[in-house]
């Protein structure tokens, strides 16, 4: 059975502890954090030991679990590689994609498991379509969110976008062609609200809204092709099958079908609800890491994974900061 350490004892940090104690192919080795009085009181309710020194972490585990501020991110991660250690991290899997690409090469040479924390991958309603031929034209995206004080220290696009970066990225097996974006800030002294426009080279095209000074929470995506719409409802954890069908296709349980007249022949619309599999997506992705630490297997969302949605994000607020205009 695989150590593990957490690093980190915030609040996502504490999710992640209380999860990786569930898991039984994970043992809790211990935790570090800065912050030693924080620390300390979560070693106690969690009845795990408290390390006052990364290094002394190090010693006692196989791979750490880094729940910290992104820009502390690189330095801890690049330990721990260093040091033979797996690393999962949360996302942005850096502050820089050129720190992710130090890290995706220091974890290649040590032969070491990278994982970053992309949770959406593992939502059900993402789940559901897995398997599914998937090959959109056009994808709409938007996330929206009630403010909350809490990761405004960065954009929005790094904060909340970037989530659906990595969703679009794993969909569309094309380079990105070109980005158009803009956003403004409204509360925060980063921008709250933003819009992006991403053109790959096989033709699609992705638009991307997300906000967190919205009146409601919403986290869907949209994905359009030719007699296909599929909707995934990140949030409700709901996904809609939408296709168009030649006339006399025979009904089968779970599918709502009508006649549709496109004015030269009759299709029908054929809308399915594909069974979303209740699962805790943060306990799901810390699962698969213990598999892969434990077997060497492929991660879902790997380092170099990470590093694309980050690297999208960063040009899209390179975008956005050649649209404003100054005072």
């Amino acid at each position: 059975m695989p150590k593990i350490g957490v690093i980190g004892t915030g609040h996502l940090g504490k999710i992640h502890l209380r999860l990786l104690k569930e898991i039984p192919e994970w043992e809790v080795a211990g935790i570090f954090d800065t912050d030693e009085a924080t620390a300390r009181k979560v070693s106690h309710d969690f009845g795990v030991p408290y390390f006052d020194t990364m290094d002394a972490l190090l010693a006692q585990v196989d791979a750490v679990d880094i729940v910290t501020p992104t820009l502390s991110h690189f330095s801890l991660a690049k330990l721990a590689l260093e040091s033979g250690k797996h690393v999962f991290i949360e996302k942005p899997i850096t502050n820089t994609p050129e720190e992710a690409e130090i890290l995706i090469g220091l974890a290649r040479e040590n032969n070491l498991i990278g994982q970053v924390g992309h949770v959406e991958r593992f939502n059900p309603a993402f789940l559901a379509v897995q398997g599914k031929t998937l090959n959109p034209v056009f994808i709409e995206v938007h996330r929206l969110a009630i403010w909350n004080p809490r990761g405004t220290d960065v954009s929005v696009v790094l904060d909340l976008m970037i989530h659906d970066l990595d969703v679009i990225l794993s969909l569309v097996s094309s380079p990105v062609k070109k980005i158009s974006a803009s956003g403004i800030p409204v509360i925060a002294d980063t921008p709250d609200i933003a819009n992006a426009r991403i053109e790959f080279e096989n033709g699609c095209i992705a638009n991307l809204t997300a906000s967190r000074i919205s009146l409601k929470n919403m986290r869907k995506v949209r994905l359009f092709e030719q007699n296909h719409y599929v909707s995934i409802d990140f949030l409700e954890k709901q996904t809609e099958v939408i296709r168009l069908a030649e006339a006399g296709e025979t009904q089968a349980e779970g599918k709502v079908m009508m006649n549709l007249d496109t004015g030269k022949t009759t299709k029908q619309m054929v809308m399915e609800m594909p069974p979303v599999q209740p699962v805790n997506a943060i306990k799901m992705e810390l699962e698969e890491f213990a598999a892969s630490v434990m077997f060497q297997k492929p991660v879902r969302v790997s380092f170099s994974d990470g590093y694309r949605a980050l690297k999208t994000a960063c040009d899209i607020l390179e975008c956005m900061n050649q649209q404003i205009i100054p005072s």
